[in-house]
């Protein structure tokens, strides 16, 4: 084994659920003494962690896999692509290894078989930091709570990339939630493939947590994440009846009122066709008790247009749908056909190109309007802001209603000394489709 510093540069690519993987190698090799470095030239080997999802993310991955090769020469390739190894060698064939998401030991020997560890290294005097090496800026975390999914939804690949639901032992999810707070993280981000569903597979077993007992539950996780003192976001979650049970804890102010739920279309039809759960047209109903508990609250969504036998009256009924709801925040997609995916057999007409283009870009259109009309009704009000960067034209930070990287943006003009994890209450002076401009009280 070498006696000098081992180099490792690090790719990440995709969801945030990638990002957590990311953070867990990254952490692994820390302890054991490797150096993460920025550059191609400095790394002794790179490893791309890759997102497979659809085919414009898998020609991002195969990109990023070249460059690395082109710059460096030495790569090893992780995620969610990686179950298909044969699809990477087609391309890359000289890549070092390749290994699929969550597959975190067989990562880190593959570094070890490269690039051996030093033998100065000890982890028990070179500490990394408890909460491990974070990619995200460090005022805020996101925490991973099971891996997986139960759900077929046609257009769909990712249970066979990560497999059937695994939740984590709610014991485990609150101590690194913990740590991360004790590390100076504002705001927590609950992401899984499917939050509402957390604790299913283990019939909601009690664990336990600083000795008190919890469920392995959604509803108990937010309970005991909201009494930590920091901003609690919650992403993908299917619009289950036990949503209602977070939305008093929302109204309560213990977790911050926005919920990002794929809804991914609205007509019926389309919707069976997806296989998606709670596909029944209640959908509209539930938004509007919610927000009669919770006013403040924020709702996120994605949308797929262009599914195979989407109609035209099909996408009608789903711009209706979105005047009806009032969604805040959302993103589209044009349908994909993606390798594997049950779709691609259910022997419905695909949806031409520009057709699909088409809808995509009156979806984008419809849903702009709605959302320029939502915040401009915020101007005027005060808010509290998460500041996330600082530049020479002020403070660029985030309110209760923007995830980082998804949503938008509040600009805020200020005579403070502001700094990245600062928080802060505005008055918010102006707003377009997607950003708030403010100035501090």
């Amino acid at each position: 084994m070498s006696t000098a510093t081992p180099k490792v540069g690090f790719v990440s690519l995709g969801c945030p659920k990638a990002t957590v993987d990311s953070e867990r190698i990254l952490t692994q090799l820390r302890m054991e003494g490797y150096e993460i470095v920025p550059t191609y030239q400095d790394a002794d080997v790179v490893v791309v962690n890759t997102c497979g999802f659809i085919d414009s993310a898998k020609a991002e991955s195969l990109d990023a896999i070249g460059e690395a090769l082109a710059e460096n020469g030495r790569v090893i390739v992780t995620g969610c692509m990686g179950v298909d190894e044969g699809n990477i060698r087609d391309v890359h064939p000289s890549v070092l290894a390749v290994t699929g998401p969550q597959q975190y030991e067989q990562v880190v020997n593959a570094v070890h078989e490269v690039v051996p560890p030093s033998l100065e290294h000890n982890p028990l005097i070179d500490l990394v930091p408890p909460q491990g090496i974070k990619l995200t800026p460090r005022h805020y975390a996101y925490l991973k709570i099971s891996e997986g999914c139960n759900h077929s939804c046609s257009f769909c690949i990712i249970p066979s990339m990560r497999g059937k639901l695994v939740s984590r032992p709610v014991g485990d999810v609150l101590s690194e939630a913990e740590r991360l707070v004790k590390a100076g993280v504002k705001e927590l981000l609950v992401i899984s493939q499917d939050t509402s569903a957390y604790g299913v597979d283990m019939k909601y077993k009690t664990d336990f947590w600083n000795g008190q007992p919890v469920k392995t539950r959604m509803k108990e996780l937010c309970e005991a994440l909201s009494s930590m003192g920091v901003w609690v976001r919650l992403h993908y979650v299917y619009p289950y009846p036990n949503v209602d049970d977070v939305i008093p804890l929302m109204a309560a102010g213990k977790l911050l009122p926005y919920l990002d739920i794929p809804f991914q279309h609205a007509s019926p039809k389309v919707l069976k066709a997806m296989k998606r759960p709670a596909f029944e047209d209640k959908t509209l109903a539930r938004i509007k008790a919610w927000r009669e508990i919770c006013p403040e609250l924020t709702i996120r969504s994605t949308f797929i247009v262009g599914f195979p036998g989407e109609t035209e009256e099909d996408f009608q009924y789903l711009l209706d749908w979105l005047t009806e709801a009032q969604l805040d925040r959302v993103g589209c997609f044009q349908y994909s056909p993606v390798e594997g995916a049950p779709a691609n057999d259910l022997g419905l007409e695909a949806v031409p190109d520009e057709v699909k283009q088409d809808r995509w870009e009156r979806f984008m259109a419809h849903q702009q309007a709605i959302s320029a009309a939502r915040l401009a009704l915020k101007i005027g009000k005060e808010i509290e802001v998460l500041i996330d960067e600082v530049d020479e034209e002020g403070a660029i930070g985030r309110s209760y209603a923007d995830a980082p990287e998804i949503d938008g943006n509040v600009y805020v003009d200020s005579d403070q000394d502001l700094k990245p994890g600062d928080k802060v209450w505005v008055r918010v002076t102006n707003a377009d489709e997607y950003d708030l401009w403010a100035e501090t009280l």
